[in-house]
């Protein structure tokens, strides 16, 4: 058994992000002395990229975990993590990703709405991480990539730093790369790890079952673990009786796939002669066969030089990788699952429903509809039997867990069997209605002259103090935000999602949030308006997107927004909507040097001010008028409209604004005068 690396969780930042993994860890020196030796490799004209590929299950996550540790000291820098995929097979795409690392690296950083292109390396959010890590020594562990789309545009033009990327399939379209490919475990480090789970004395006095259960796992770590679980709860079976249950399961499920008519591919047991030979593939997958090398895609060559001047075509996103009904994984965890009591499979089936499928005792709780102490202890029973992944504790210490993604699956096809649409729906309005009341009691605490908070939550749910509440906030934010998501894709909880966008926009910048927070979630408030057939709730989300941009200085963007906000508040004839996204797009073109388009619009923006008898607006945009004017050399204009601002400001008795405009008439009257 490897006890791990010796380098202290603070003695390199970020190290507390990588996933914990398991406590026993078995095997893999050849994997990692390949790591180590490819990592040592020069690469030219851009940071080193390593390439952990295995298949669901077979621990690459771990590995990659474990191997960071090792390394850590040489990235003094920090260690930045990010997973590129969800367990519900989604996509995360570069510049979400980006933006995740960027705040990893500086929290106080600019992080930069998004861009046009999400998937390019012009996507500002990628642009901007290549940038901050020029000079640095970090890691970054990119966890379940589904395609060389997604590492790509977040390579930097910086050879200190390193890339480790763990993927169930190959990632073509980068130049050097030669995966490490993991098999399953040898025989030794399989009976290691099924010792050290199972306990006592079971396994060193019956090895030969030992050997036969490791090869019925086909010694991947992930199923060896379920079924050292289940031996741990059944006591009276023997070794070599879990071996012939796992293989009876396995049977029924390739049976039950086949009647189906349904293709899950061959992956069967390998057998010890199997094992060996998959082994001894694990062992030569740092130095590929001429053969296998040959059957691979060519990479592309790549140009030296700055990696924002390359030129790359991006490779179609990749199908995640399933599990097949045949594989001992399946079959191992539908041993385990039958021990289960009903309490706690439906517990595992409703976690499916949670954000990023992670949950606390809080969200738990609110799933099933339980008591929180309740929930904890149904989490902590799952992840002793390894149908749970155990996450970085929240910041007050609170544990979480999340389902894995090889088993997610599974668990959506028994969840859809064994619960009603009924009972799914209350679930997912329990969650959305939880993280309601927690936002606003957060919300509540950290700005207590803002209004009263929700009722109180139950003692162990409750948010303690202001410090507290931001904590939370602050570390829940892509939960938060992916529950909003996932309510607001499926559209039959708008109400709800709706609830909880408002109290995130409310919570949020009482954090310091970034805009490109708030810039997601007026995005939702966009989707839920338009497809609700609220054009004024639409214009305001759109007006808010515009601002967000102008604040950026993406000034044709927000133009856009501005357009479109436009149109929706014309439709129901909201003149004070109207008025402010013409002005909005005004400022927008005067940024942009368009004088002519600049008067144009606040001239018409001026017209709909004066009907609403908005004189403070009317005078404003009159000298905005007077400097479009001045831009165009149209000096006769330009005087007239300063001095109809005066008036106005005059008859409004606003000192200030006189003495700015009369300030900016002088001016122009002076420089007219000297002949400009």
């Amino acid at each position: 058994m490897d006890p791990g690396p010796d380098t202290p969780a603070s003695a390199v930042p970020g190290l507390e992000r990588l996933p914990a993994g398991p406590t026993l860890f078995a095997g893999r020196r050849a994997e990692l002395a390949a790591l180590r030796a490819a990592a040592a490799r020069p690469v030219s004209g851009r940071c080193p990229v390593l390439v952990l590929a295995g298949r669901p299950g077979s621990g690459r996550t771990a590995l990659a975990a474990r191997f960071a540790r090792t390394v850590a000291a040489d990235y003094p820098d920090g260690v930045l993590f990010a997973r590129l995929s969800a367990p519900d097979g989604g996509r995360v795409q570069p510049g979400r990703a980006a933006r995740l690392l960027l705040e990893q690296l500086d929290p106080q950083a600019a992080v930069p709405l998004p861009g046009a292109v999400e998937d390019g390396r012009d996507e500002p959010g990628c642009v901007a991480l290549r940038e901050a890590l020029a000079g640095l020594r970090v890691l970054l562990v990119l966890d379940d990539v589904r395609d060389a789309g997604q590492v790509w545009p977040l390579l930097a033009d910086e050879p200190g730093c390193l890339v480790l990327a763990t993927t169930a399939g190959p990632l073509t379209g980068i130049e050097d790369i030669d995966p490490v490919i993991l098999g399953g475990l040898d025989r030794q480090a399989s009976g290691e790890l099924l010792a050290d789970l199972v306990g006592g004395t079971r396994i060193s006095c019956d090895p030969v079952g030992g050997a036969d259960l490791a090869e019925a796992c086909a010694a991947r770590p992930a199923a060896l673990r379920l079924m050292a679980g289940w031996l741990r709860g059944n006591p009276e079976i023997a070794v070599t009786g879990a071996a012939r249950e796992l293989n009876l399961v396995v049977g029924e499920e390739s049976a039950a796939a086949g009647g189906k008519g349904g293709k899950a591919g061959r992956v069967g047991r390998p057998g010890r002669a199997g094992a060996a030979a998959e082994a001894g593939k694990k062992k030569e997958s740092p130095q590929q066969s001429a053969e296998d090398k040959a059957a691979e895609p060519a990479a592309v060559p790549e140009p030296a030089g700055d990696p924002s001047t390359w030129v790359r075509p991006e490779p179609e996103p990749a199908e995640p990788v399933p599990v097949p009904d045949n594989d001992p994984l399946i079959g191992a965890f539908t041993l385990v699952y039958r021990t289960l009591s009903r309490a706690q499979a439906r517990m595992l089936r409703t976690l499916t429903l949670a954000p990023a499928q992670t949950a606390d005792p809080r969200t738990a709780s609110a799933l099933v509809g339980c008591p929180a102490a309740e929930a904890a202890a149904t989490l902590a029973a799952l992840a002793e039997r390894e149908l749970l992944g155990e996450e970085a504790p929240a910041g007050d210490g609170t544990p979480r867990y999340r389902v894995p993604g090889r088993l997610y699956p599974r668990l959506v096809r028994l969840r859809e069997r064994e619960d009603r649409p009924a009972e799914t729906e209350l679930a997912r309005a329990r969650l959305l209605e939880r993280l309601v009341r927690l936002t606003e009691s957060a919300r509540a605490l950290l700005d207590p002259a803002g209004g009263p908070g929700p009722e109180p939550l139950p003692a162990a749910l409750r948010l303690r103090s202001a410090a507290h509440a931001r904590d939370w906030l602050l570390g829940e934010r892509e939960l938060l935000l992916g529950a909003v998501a996932d309510a607001i894709g499926q559209g039959d909880l708008d109400g709800s999602a709706g609830r909880l966008v408002t109290a995130l926009l409310r919570s949020l910048p009482l954090t310091g949030a970034a805009p490109a927070d708030l810039y997601r979630l007026h995005e939702l408030v966009r989707t839920v308006a338009e497809r609700n057939g609220r054009p004024r709730r639409a214009s305001a989300a759109l007006l808010n997107l515009g601002d967000l941009q102008v604040a950026a200085g993406h000034w044709e963007q927000a133009a856009a927004h501005y357009r479109a906000a436009l149109e929706h508040a014309r439709t129901v004839v909201d003149e004070p909507l109207c008025a402010r996204a013409l002005e909005g797009a005004a400022g927008c073109y005067r940024a942009l040097g368009d004088a002519v388009r600049a008067a144009d619009w606040y001239g018409r923006a001026l017209g709909l001010r004066q009907s609403l008898g908005d004189h403070a607006a009317e005078a404003r945009l009159l000298a905005r008028v007077a400097e479009a004017h001045t831009a165009q050399r149209r000096f006769e204009e330009a005087d007239r409209e300063y001095r109809a601002a005066l008036a106005v400001l005059r008859r409004i008795g606003d000192e200030r604004g006189r003495e700015a405009v009369g300030a900016a008439l002088a001016g122009l009257r002076e420089r007219v005068e000297a002949g400009w």
